[in-house]
């Protein structure tokens, strides 16, 4: 099960949304757009809520490493679920 989307303090990024189980990391942009990464680390996670410079360990660490797809709304992770499903 997914956590909780976060706002984080940056310029760059508006809210993040991690998933432990699949180690999925979904960022939403402060100008738009939102995208998953795959294969985050939890620890590199941990290290990227820390960090001082959010977009920056993003862009250094995060999409060097992971795989990354932009997603469409009927794909977040926290949409709620529809009535009677």
């Amino acid at each position: 099960m997914p956590g909780r989307r976060i706002e984080v303090d940056s310029s760059n990024i508006d809210s993040v949304l991690y998933n432990p189980e699949d180690q999925s990391l979904e960022v939403r942009f402060a100008k738009g757009g939102d995208y998953r990464y795959a294969n985050v680390d939890p620890e590199i996670y941990s290290t990227f809520l820390e960090s001082p410079s959010k977009g920056s360990y993003l862009h250094k660490v995060i999409k060097q490493s992971c795989p990354c797809e932009k997603i469409e709304a009927e794909d977040k992770l926290d949409l709620p679920t529809p009535p009677g499903v």
